[in-house]
């Protein structure tokens, strides 16, 4: 792995590490919605462990597939996070990092808080998934995950708010700089807070610390949705004016997992909601299914834009499997993972919980084949552009 970057390090490589979390998240979907886990939110170690024994082949193969990339995606998400860590320290003593403070690259610090939100996800599944009778003990870890995503919450509002300070003050953004739409960064990071928030607002058991993470969720759902509406148009503004930064085009796709991270803390918070607050034992999947199909056709178009601005370039060409490098390629492996995180919860939470489809079935797997298909060329990119930008 490279070392000692000082002015060439960029904090868009801390999506690398955010990419591998992401991964190893989406490995968990397998087990969150096709092992059985009955009166808990999420599976946990015991569940595992009963379909081990469940003597089902697919669904072991399955089980040791997802534990495998846990584990694997788990290491180098942290692996990456340390190194960035480290490079970051250096980088920070440069002028270019001062000239960063001083541009819209500014954007890029946001990076940071979002890939520390993600290693508290990732860190709670890999508990959850391999240590026995966790969840026996869940309702101490909940207060923990509150005031670590209070802290990174905090630190992200605090890199925001110098940033737009700056840019009030002196007037100074380059609008024809930012023909693409990498200051979307900004909503990216909220909305992964807010997705943490929400986690122990609907398996919390406790009401206070339930009703906490609700309002918290809610709270940095809101700022993202203000700053989605901002960035959109004065990204697409600039990017119909000037046309396409090329080496920022794959910031087209940053929308879905946006929209990925909006759509669970969504479901999150309706479960939350409606358990504590309006004490609904089983409440309507109905609207959930509505909702998940708005943010899922959203993210559909956004994938076909990007993905014909991205052919019509050819950066996967030349940034992928060519010659030049960016940092910013890392972000093309975001919206692969999220796109297959929130077609799992479309599929089950939509689908399934709704009757309409059966699990297990036909139907079921033709519905779930594209997003692993997706998930499939996500790992591919990663292990390209970490041999290519980082020598792993």
């Amino acid at each position: 792995m490279r070392k000692n970057l000082k002015e060439q390090y960029n904090p868009m490589f801390f999506l690398s590490s955010l990419g591998n979390g992401g991964l190893a998240v989406a490995f968990y979907m397998y087990l969150m919605f096709m092992v059985e886990h009955p009166g808990k939110p999420m599976a946990n170690f015991e569940h595992v462990l009963n379909g081990f024994k469940s003597g089902n082949f697919l669904l072991i193969l399955t089980i040791a597939i997802a534990l495998l990339g846990i584990i694997y995606f788990g290491f180098k998400h942290y692996k990456l996070l340390f190194w960035n860590i480290a490079e970051y320290s250096k980088f920070k003593k440069t002028t270019a990092y001062n000239n960063l403070r001083e541009s819209n690259n500014e954007v890029t610090l946001m990076a940071i808080p979002l890939t520390l939100a993600m290693s508290v996800n990732v860190v709670f599944i890999i508990f959850g998934t391999f240590i026995p009778n966790l969840w026996n003990y869940v309702e101490y870890l909940f207060p923990i995950s509150l005031i670590s995503f209070m802290v990174i919450g905090v630190y992200s509002l605090y890199i925001f708010k110098n940033y737009v300070t700056r840019l009030m003050l002196n007037g100074d953004f380059d609008f024809v700089m930012n023909n693409n739409l990498s200051q979307m960064l900004i909503t990216f990071t909220f909305s992964m807070v807010a997705v943490g928030f929400a986690a122990p607002a609907a398996m919390s058991h406790t009401k206070v610390v339930s009703t906490i993470g609700l309002l918290l969720s809610i709270f940095f759902i809101s700022i993202a949705i203000v700053f989605i509406t901002i960035h959109l148009v004065l990204g697409f503004k600039s990017i119909f004016k000037q046309g396409i930064d090329v080496q920022g085009s794959p910031s087209l796709w940053m929308m879905i997992p946006i929209l990925t991270l909006i759509g669970i803390s969504i479901v999150r918070n309706y479960m939350g909601f409606s358990h504590h607050l309006l004490h609904e034992p089983n409440p309507s999947e109905l609207p959930l299914l509505i909702i998940l199909t708005i943010l899922v056709s959203i993210q559909l178009i956004f994938g076909l834009i990007g993905f014909s601005v991205l052919k019509r370039t050819s950066y996967f060409n030349e940034y992928i499997h060519g010659s030049k490098k960016s940092p910013g390629s890392f972000a093309l492996i975001c919206p692969g993972v999220a796109f297959m995180v929130l077609g799992f919860f479309f599929i089950h939470w939509g689908f399934v919980k709704n009757g309409l489809v059966t699990q297990f079935s036909t139907v079921y797997f033709l519905l779930i084949i594209p997003y692993i298909y997706v998930q499939m060329k996500t790992v591919r990119t990663v292990s390209i552009l970490e041999k290519k930008l980082l020598r792993i």
